[in-house]
């Protein structure tokens, strides 16, 4: 078994030696290191040779803004480990093109995203196995899983693990803005959780956070790292090093044809090749390798070795906007987004990874119902104790607080398509946000909750004049600013129907020794962010490969 080596770079603290060559035969190849397929490599490397390639970068230790958890905007909107994708116009949200980032670095898209761990609602993995055939993923199949990638201090042993690579922290709720948001949602009546992750989801409470010591945690940290007890002798990682296709033999898959540094390069995989390159690319991939609907690869002039109709189809996302309001009183984080206070912050994060650095400032949150008879809560909000877009380009200039409003179950379905100019550049991407009239009542359901939630007698001394949506119509106000909540997902369905993409174990249907493993797979988006549940569905599957 080779050493964790890397063609390019090193992951974080790993100390292992670089080198330029590695050798072209393996028994997994895995394509694309982020939060399924570093779990996965790490997974299978324990008893198996086993090849990681990443199309971005490593993840150095020297670049603060990957480790500094409120540095988050900073890679959000970097090109540097981001694909920063664009959608193509969305047609009910004004024609507009939406960002769509996504991790282009060792870690992927965990090393960029906002940190909030949610496991979703044991009814959305039900779901999963009832209504959409994907036997096997019941709450009661997965909740191992969950168990097994987390080492959470704390909470129930029936629903929180301990002992697992990756390192879970509650959000700090002592500040007098969060304060007023738990006792705003006991005010109106509703529930206060103190888990989401554990066995009631609804209500008032903390989120979990992907970050300890001050430091986010990445798959990369947490799966990569030697001292974290994983063995990890049979890895060997590639990055800066996109895969143009998958070979086949017949109907096996048993190599990946590779771009590295402008020259193409082959490596083989005897046991399985797992696609893991996320709902954007993992179906890009299956295309240019001649899996999908064989009259788009025909208009792409690639040959269909594999008829699968839905890949890149049911593509489904959050929609979310913010509430935002002034605050008069000077309680929110305002400073700390200025000048040389946000410089003394980053200092203080270098020295010490303590203060306003060492934290994703999402503490606190909700997940409530909009009344629609869903059965089970439909909405999340996050609770921000300042007011500025996610990506940290427009904030408001002076103390405020705001509430992201974002509904779970959307039923509008996008796709993701080959360019027609040249399928080896960005896939097109439309997700048709807002396009069911259940998903715009939703929607503006929450934005009156919360709403309500802000004019509570909990915020009465905090709350200026409302910023956002204000004296505005509220379809027009969606319409504006609805963004993404960056949770892409569903493009390689699975199920045990014909037209599905996948089997329930990620294999390829009408191929063998394929597998994909990321958020495409899921058939139906879940409850909250997805870091949590890809992490999940990785050691799940990782598991079963390992059992046979």
């Amino acid at each position: 078994m080779l050493s964790v080596v890397q063609a390019i770079g090193s992951p974080p603290d790993t100390g292992i030696e670089t080198i330029k060559e590695v050798m072209h035969v393996f028994d997994y190849i895995v394509i694309g290191a982020g939060s399924a397929g570093c779990v996965m490599a790490a997974r299978l490397a324990e008893d198996h040779s086993v090849l990681l390639i990443e199309a971005g970068r490593a993840n150095p230790a020297w670049d603060f803004r990957l480790h500094m958890p409120a540095a988050l905007s900073e890679v959000l909107t970097s090109t540097r480990y981001n694909w920063a994708f664009e959608t193509e116009p969305e047609p009910f949200l004004g024609q507009r093109n939406l960002y769509c980032p996504r991790g282009k670095v060792v870690g992927g898209s965990s090393s960029i995203n906002g940190m909030i761990f949610v496991r979703g609602h044991a009814e959305d993995f039900n779901r999963w196995s009832e209504v959409y055939g994907a036997s096997g993923w019941s709450y009661e199949d997965v909740l191992p899983f969950f168990k097994a990638s987390e080492t959470k201090a704390g909470g129930d042993p029936d629903y929180r693990g301990h002992t697992g690579p990756l390192k879970i922290t509650n959000g700090d709720t002592s500040s007098p803005l969060c304060q007023a948001w738990l006792e705003a949602g006991e005010t109106l009546g509703f529930g206060r959780t103190p888990d989401f992750n554990g066995e009631t989801q609804e209500g008032f409470g903390p989120f979990d956070r992907t970050v300890a010591d001050g430091v986010r945690q990445s798959v990369a940290r947490a799966y990569l790292s030697p001292k974290n007890g994983l063995g990890l002798s049979g890895l060997t990682i590639l990055t800066q090093a996109e895969v143009q296709h998958i070979a086949f033999d017949g109907d096996r898959a048993v190599g990946v044809q590779v771009l590295v540094n402008g020259r193409l390069k082959s490596f083989q995989a005897s046991r399985e090749i797992i696609l893991s390159a996320g709902a954007i690319k993992s179906p890009q991939v299956l295309m240019r390798s001649g899996i999908g609907s064989e009259s788009a690869l025909k208009a792409s002039g690639i040959e269909c070795l594999v008829p699968r109709a839905e890949v890149g189809l049911n593509l489904q996302d959050h929609l979310e906007v913010y509430v935002q309001a002034a605050c008069p009183k000077p309680v929110s984080l305002y400073p700390s987004t200025r000048g040389l206070r946000k410089l003394a912050v980053g200092a203080q994060w270098y020295l010490t990874k303590r203060g306003d650095g060492a934290t994703n400032h999402f503490h606190t949150g909700a997940f409530l119902r909009s009344g629609l008879d869903y059965g089970y809560p439909d909405l999340q909000f996050h609770f921000l104790p300042v007011a500025m877009d996610y990506d940290g380009k427009d904030s408001y200039r002076g103390h405020g607080f705001q509430v992201h409003v974002g509904p779970m179950k959307p039923t509008s379905r996008g796709s993701i398509t080959l360019n027609p100019k040249d399928p080896g550049l960005a896939p097109k991407i439309l997700f048709n946000y807002n396009a069911t009239e259940q998903d715009q009542q939703v929607m503006q359901r929450g934005i009156e909750l919360a709403r309500h939630l802000i004019n509570s007698q909990p915020f009465a001394e905090f709350k200026g004049k409302e910023l956002r949506p204000g004296p505005v119509d509220l379809p027009d106000f969606v319409n504006r600013f609805g963004e993404s909540a960056y949770h892409p997902s569903g493009t390689c369905r699975m199920g045990r129907d014909d037209d599905a993409v996948v089997s329930p174990d990620g294999v390829v249907n009408g191929v063998s020794g394929l597998r994909v493993v990321d958020a495409s797979i899921m058939p139906e988006i879940t409850n909250g962010n997805l870091n949590a549940v890809v992490i999940m569905m990785a050691e799940k599957i990782a598991a079963q490969i390992l059992e046979h």
